[in-house]
């Protein structure tokens, strides 16, 4: 559909609008009958700023993508290969260019590449999230649910504890380097996957390679990536 100009009425994807960063090149088809070739979950939650596509296929804005650059041994926050600079996503670029949507707070309609700009500074839109807020909260509030808490951790080896998984990580590196001792990682036994019996051999290794970001930045614990792009495509655009 080269050059053509999709019109629909873009669903919030909080805390911004459009396309998730980061996605799998070729996942979004701009059309009647959108489908993805695969899924992701979103790092920024905005419309792509200068999108990257990197070497295991996934997309993502510019400046998020330095930002996971920076450790020594960098992956991707999707698929956890190894992760290193991309390239220019041009084709998305395009479509981000000429996919035209409409704000939900005053219905006024925008190109994707403009819509970031615009409800920063729009009280409509403004307004409207608040609106959602209030009433997740409401409802969350009315069902509460018995999940295991992913954002303080005791250390493992001293009665420390109420760590957020930074501050954990920079105790255990200055308090425990040179404990031998098998302990059970409290973050990876917080998460679905992770096994409340399994002692890791080397703990401080283990924290400092696998925990040096936020598992919440990048996964949803309550559904798979084929889940989330379905989703995210189901309530991006709808054709009118």
């Amino acid at each position: 559909m080269s050059g053509a100009r999709v019109r629909g009425t873009l669903r919030i994807w909080s805390p911004g609008l459009g396309l998730p960063c980061s996605i799998t090149l070729p996942a979004l088809h701009i059309g009647s009958s959108p489908k993805a070739s695969a899924g992701a979950r979103p790092v920024c939650l905005e419309v792509y700023e200068k999108p990257v596509q990197v070497p295991c296929g996934h997309v993502f804005c510019s400046a998020c993508l330095q930002e996971c650059l920076k450790p020594k041994k960098p992956v991707c926050g999707v698929c956890r290969s190894a992760l290193a600079p991309g390239v220019r996503a041009v084709e998305l670029e395009r479509q981000i260019e000429s996919t035209e949507t409409s704000c939900h707070g005053c219905r006024k309609n925008f190109f994707l590449s403009k819509i970031r700009a615009h409800v920063a500074t729009c009280s409509k839109y403004q307004n409207y999230i608040m609106e959602g807020v209030k009433a997740t909260t409401k409802d969350a509030s009315l069902q509460p649910r018995n999940v295991p808490n992913r954002y303080t951790f005791p250390c493992p080896y001293c009665p420390e504890k109420n760590f957020d998984q930074e501050g954990l990580v920079e105790h255990c590196k200055l308090s425990h380097s040179m404990d031998t001792k098998s302990v059970v990682c409290p973050i990876c036994a917080s998460m679905p996957w992770g096994d409340p019996n399994y002692r890791s051999a080397n703990f401080i290794e283990h924290i400092q390679r696998r925990h040096q970001f936020s598992y919440d930045t990048f996964v949803d614990y309550d559904v798979d990536e084929e889940d989330v792009m379905n989703q995210v495509l189901q309530r991006s655009i709808i054709d009118q």
